[in-house]
C-alpha cells in the first residue's frame, strides 16, 4: 500500500503546478457543488416536516424510510415532466433565464469560507463580489417574466424585482457596518476578526444590522412573508407560471440555494463563521473530551446554517403575505433608515474604541 501512495505522489508532483491548481480547484468545485444540491434536496424534506409539525401535520411519510425518499422522488418527478415552450415566448430568453438564475446563487460559494483553510478563491474582495453575484439574480427572474409574454408573468417579474432592489440597498448598508467592523473585505478576515467567542461576534455590536440583513435576505429570496412574486392566489404563480419540467425545477433551485447562501452569510458576517461559541472558554481545556468545543470547525458553521434555514420555514409557517405597499414601506421608510443611523452609532463607538474597535489607534 506505501508503495501505491508513493507513486500516486511522485505523479502527482510530477504534474506542471498549473494543472495542480487546476486539479484542486475543480474538486473543491465540485465538493461544494455537491453539498448544496444535497443540501437543497433535503432541505424541501425538513421543510415540510417542520411546517407539518407546527400545523399539527406528518409531513412526507410514504417515500422511503422515514419519507427519507421524498426528495428523490420529486426531483424524478420533475425530470420526467414535459418541457413547455409557449409559442409566443422569447424562446432563447425564455431557455436560458432559469440558468441566469441558479448560477449566481451556485457561483458566490467561491468564496465563502469553509473553515480556517477551505475556500475556493480566498480573494481579498470577496464581500463585493458576492454582492454582484446576488444583484445578477434578478435578472434571471425579470427575464422570465418578460420572455414568457404573459402578463400575469409579467408582473410577477415587475414585483420581485423592485422587492430585490429595493431590500439590496438595505443589505448593502447593513454590510458596510460589518466592513467597518472588520475593516476588511475578505470574508475569512471577517470571520477572523470575531474570533475570541460569542462575546466578540458582530451580532453584539451591530445588532440593528444583523436583523436587517437577515430580514432582507429573506425578501431577496422572495420567501414568505415577502412571497408577493409567487403570490399563487393573487398572480397565479408569479413569474414562472409558464415554466414546467426541468426548467421550473432549476427555479426551485435557485431560491433554496440563495436560502442557504443568505444563511451562511448571516453566520459569517455577525456569528463567527466557523468559529465557535466556546473559543473564549479556556477553562474548557481542563475539563476532558470538553476541549474541541473551543476549536473552530466546518461543523459550528454547518449548525449555524441550520438554525438560519429553520428560521426560513418558522417564518413560512408563522406569518402571512405581506401586501406589496408593506413591503415597500419596510423596506424604504425603515431598514434603509436604520442603517444609516447604525452606520453612525459604529463611527461614535470606534471613536470610543468599544467592542470591535476596542485598542484601536486613533491618528
Amino acid at each position: 500500500m506505501s508503495g501505491i501512495v508513493d507513486y500516486a505522489l511522485g505523479m502527482w508532483n510530477s504534474l506542471p503546478p498549473l494543472v495542480q491548481y487546476v486539479t484542486i480547484v475543480t474538486w473543491k468545485i465540485l465538493f461544494v457543488v455537491i453539498v448544496v444540491m444535497l443540501t437543497v434536496a433535503f432541505s424541501t424534506y425538513f421543510e415540510r416536516k417542520v411546517i407539518g409539525s407546527m400545523q399539527a401535520r406528518i409531513g412526507p411519510n410514504r417515500v422511503g424510510p422515514l419519507g427519507l425518499g421524498q426528495p428523490f422522488a420529486d426531483v424524478l418527478k420533475l425530470l420526467i415532466k414535459e418541457v413547455i415552450v409557449p409559442s409566443r415566448s422569447s424562446k432563447f430568453l425564455f431557455v436560458i433565464a432559469p440558468l441566469l438564475t441558479l448560477t449566481p446563487a451556485l457561483a458566490a460559494w467561491a468564496v465563502i469560507p469553509l473553515n480556517d483553510w477551505y475556500v475556493i478563491a480566498d480573494i481579498n474582495a470577496g464581500l463585493l463580489y458576492v454582492l454582484a453575484l446576488t444583484s445578477v439574480g434578478v435578472y434571471g427572474v425579470v427575464l422570465a417574466g418578460w420572455a414568457t409574454n404573459s402578463s400575469y408573468a409579467f408582473l410577477g417579474a415587475m414585483r420581485i424585482g423592485a422587492q430585490i432592489v429595493s431590500y439590496e440597498i438595505a443589505m448593502g448598508f447593513a454590510l458596510v457596518g460589518v466592513l467597518m467592523a472588520a475593516g476588511s473585505l475578505n470574508l475569512g478576515d471577517i470571520v477572523r476578526a470575531q474570533a475570541g467567542g460569542f462575546s466578540h461576534w458582530f451580532l453584539i455590536p451591530l445588532l440593528p444590522l444583523f436583523f436587517v440583513f437577515w430580514i432582507s435576505g429573506v425578501a431577496e429570496t422572495h420567501r414568505a412573508p415577502f412571497d408577493v412574486a409567487e403570490g399563487e392566489s393573487e398572480i397565479v404563480a408569479g413569474f414562472h407560471v409558464e415554466y414546467s419540467g426541468v426548467a421550473f425545477a432549476l427555479f426551485f433551485l435557485a431560491e433554496y440555494a440563495n436560502m442557504i447562501l443568505v444563511s451562511a452569510l448571516t453566520a459569517i458576517f455577525f456569528l463567527g463563521g466557523w468559529a465557535s461559541p466556546f473559543e473564549g472558554w479556556l477553562f474548557l481545556d481542563n475539563i476532558a473530551g470538553l476541549a474541541w468545543l473551543r476549536e473552530g470547525s466546518f461543523f459550528w458553521l454547518a449548525g449555524k446554517i441550520c438554525f438560519f434555514m429553520y428560521t426560513f420555514f418558522w417564518l413560512r409557517a408563522t406569518f402571512p403575505r405581506y401586501r406589496y405597499d408593506q413591503i415597500m414601506r419596510l423596506g424604504w421608510k425603515v431598514f434603509i433608515p436604520i442603517t444609516i443611523l447604525w452606520i453612525a452609532v459604529e463611527g461614535v463607538m470606534a471613536w470610543m474604541q468599544v467592542g470591535p474597535w476596542a485598542g484601536l489607534a486613533i491618528v
